[in-house]
């Protein structure tokens, strides 16, 4: 068979999501099982993914004969992505100390990646038994029982593991990278498929330069893996839906692909529990098919069972702790989820009979639809003028914010969320053109499919325009940049870049088609290309300076991986480590615990005498207690001669700046210090139990 441009690139950016689903599809069962070794990885889910490679793709139709795709989009699209990976790659970040979610995420997939297996166990028997002045919870890791669980959800824990076991730490934190580019490549595809395959370089380019793309593939978060399988299932399902099936046909590829679209949605829900609320538009879009009579319906529908099953059993099987946290705001999702589908369920039996409504024959409608939308978003321009936001619900947001407003010289309101300045943090990162053309074309796209045209656009508009709204109606995150733009990238600076190179795509050939019906020369026939070359300008140029001028200029964290090597390999193969301070205690237990593979608690009330006990007991179990502190003064005052505390862990490195009413700028510095005094046991008495040494806890 041939290959051709249009064949090769669509086939090329639907793999992203058919790999990682794949993979997440064993890799799961595997962590379940308790198996999650690199050798039960190779033997049965490296062939899930290479079977899945092989004949997925097949399935999935070409372009339109009418499209004629050359091969320079395709090229230009491969450069885009490789850029971008060998950029990322070169700055990515080394965020171990936990302080806030990157680390978290690299500490969990630190432990599978090692053990195998969850929960964590405390090891109480090798430190201090049940004693009261210990503890085993950390910032995200909670202590339930006798066990600790990681916080998150395990779906970017699964695929970053794969790194950790070809190259160990470094290999973990490259792969972030890898997965940010994949993500482009994804959109770009979707791009292709929507507005045309020669835009797409241009959407991929945008999206690759802007600021939030950049900054959470450098670190180990969740929204990449997140943004590959939701614009990965947006793709998938556009070529399953290409041909008409019938429910009544036979299965042939267009249902394959329509299951395989619901699983690769579902699993997005595994990778973030917050896919639930993306993902209602998706249920709405089943019932929609299943009056329109589609046979794609059912086999959407399973798929996206199963890869919600995956999801729920994850969330609630391994991080029900975080789902408690969540709570509030999570337990009314689940409400409005049951609503959705009880909804969709009246909906599909009420119109089975008569089809779906004739909006197109309500003469005013498609015109007011395009009203509408342009009217909520001017709404979300001046929302901060009528609107502003308060209230965090939380103390410690309070303090942060507050201390934040201070660095950056603002009125001190801890209470304010600024969620009212949302659309304007869109605005920082991809520009106000970018907004005002994605506006323009999302007001049009919803008045053609109101008219019932380019019906391929239905489902794209629905979760994006959803998601859209519901995300800068309630960003749901602390409002410091350039943390909050976690909450943009997934799909909403996606949607604001896609809807606005569709209007550019629609003004072009508008032009195109004005100038043929007035034949005019050679100079008015040259407007488009100029038009298409202004309007790349003005998507690309705003976005780039933000990047340019913003934190993408160096590496953050960066000496972190070679201090923590020389951490454990300073410490007794023997050593259960106790942490004598309740501010380090939190970043930097996981990360002994974790990768050093030693017994660690904190001990909540640290005097000499609570000390002397522990150590003790340490002691009676045959193992080296290790005192550790961020400072040298409070093991010297806690230990005293001859002991002499040692630093094994220093590093002062550049760290993401915060800001509230502007795009980040600059850095700050993390300064991080573990001092270490070791205490070794005294041989082993004759009554004691003494256990072999042990240099990790798999």
């Amino acid at each position: 068979m041939r290959l051709l441009p249009g064949r090769f690139l669509a086939r090329v950016t639907a793999l992203p999501a058919i790999a990682l689903s794949a993979w997440l599809l064993v890799a799961f069962l595997l962590l379940v099982l308790g198996q999650f070794t690199p050798l039960t990885g190779a033997a049965l889910g490296l062939p899930a993914v290479v079977a899945a490679c092989a004949l997925l793709p097949r399935l999935v139709p070409d372009p339109p004969v009418d499209e004629d795709v050359p091969w320079w989009p395709v090229i230009a699209v491969l450069a885009v992505t490789a850029g971008f990976a060998a950029v990322q790659i070169a700055f990515h970040a080394e965020a171990l100390v936990i302080r806030r979610d990157p680390a978290s995420y690299a500490m969990y997939t630190s432990w599978i990646a090692e053990n195998g297996y969850l929960p964590i166990p405390q090891q109480r028997e090798l430190i201090a038994g049940d004693d009261p002045g210990l503890s085993y919870q950390s910032l995200a890791h909670y202590e339930r029982d006798n066990v600790i669980w990681p916080q998150f959800m395990a779906g970017a824990p699964l695929v970053l593991a794969v790194g950790y076991w070809l190259g160990g730490l470094d290999g973990m934190l490259v792969t972030a990278p890898v997965l940010g580019a994949l993500g482009v490549l994804t959109f770009a595809g979707l791009t292709a498929r929507l507005v045309g395959a020669r835009w797409a370089p241009l959407a991929a380019l945008v999206l690759a330069v802007c600021l939030p793309q950049q900054w959470v593939s450098r670190f180990t978060y969740s929204e990449p893996l997140a943004q590959v399988l939701l614009l990965g299932g947006l793709v998938l399902a556009f070529d399953a839906l290409a041909r008409r099936r019938n429910l009544t046909d036979r299965w042939q590829s267009p249902q394959t692909l329509a299951a395989v679209a619901g699983v690769v949605f579902g699993l997005g829900v595994l990778v973030r529990i917050d896919a639930i609320r993306d993902l209602l538009p998706v249920v709405g879009f089943v019932g929609i098919l299943l009056v329109a009579r589609r046979g794609q319906a059912l086999p959407l529908l399973a798929g996206l069972c199963a890869g919600l099953a995956y999801g729920l059993v994850a969330g609630y099987g391994y991080s029900y702790p975080y789902l408690e946290y969540l709570s509030d705001s999570l337990n009314p999702l689940l409400l409005i989820s049951a609503g959705v589908v009880f909804a969709t369920v009246v909906l599909t039996a009420a119109l089975w009979r008569y089809g779906l409504p004739h909006t197109e024959r309500v003469r005013w409608l498609p015109n007011a639809m395009a009203l509408f939308t342009l009217l909520v978003m001017v709404g979300f321009a001046v929302r901060p003028l009528l609107w502003p936001d308060y209230g965090h619900g939380s103390d410690f947001t309070d303090q942060w914010v507050a201390y934040v407003q201070g660095v950056e010289g603002l009125p001190i309101e801890g209470s304010r969320t600024y969620y009212d300045m949302s659309l304007y943090w869109v605005g920082w990162y991809v520009g106000l053109g970018t907004v005002l053309f994605a506006s323009l074309g999302v007001a049009l796209v919803l008045r053609r499919l109101t008219l019932r045209r380019d019906p391929y656009w239905l489902l794209p508009a629905m979760l994006l325009v959803w998601t859209v709204g519901t995300t800068l109606l309630r960003p749901a995150i602390t409002p410091d940049h350039p943390w909050a733009s976690r909450r943009l990238i997934v799909l909403v600076i996606p949607a604001f870049i896609l809807f606005a190179v569709w209007f550019l795509a629609w003004l072009t050939r508008y032009c195109e088609r004005a100038v043929d019906a007035a034949r005019g020369g050679p100079l008015a026939r040259s407007l488009p290309a100029v038009l298409a070359a202004g309007a790349a300008v003005s998507l690309l140029v705003p976005a780039a300076v933000t990047s340019a001028w913003g934190i993408m200029g160096y590496r953050q964290d960066v000496g972190t991986v070679a201090q923590t090597e020389r951490l454990c390999e300073s410490l007794p193969a023997r050593a259960s480590v106790i942490v004598v301070d309740s501010g380090m205690a939190g970043g930097y237990m996981p990360l002994l615990r974790n990768v050093c593979g030693v017994p660690t608690a904190a001990l909540d009330d640290p005097t000499p005498e609570s000390v002397e006990r522990v150590v003790s007991a340490v002691h009676e179990r045959g193992r080296d207690a290790v005192l550790a502190a961020p400072e040298w003064d409070l093991l010297a005052e806690l230990t005293g001669p001859p002991v002499e505390p040692e630093r094994h862990f220093h590093v002062v490195a550049e760290m993401d700046p915060s800001t509230l009413m502007e795009p980040p700028t600059g850095h700050w510095t993390f300064n991080g210090s573990v001092w270490t005094a070791v205490l070794p046991a005294p041989e082993c008495p004759p009554t004691a139990s003494c256990p072999d040494p042990v240099t990790s806890t798999s």
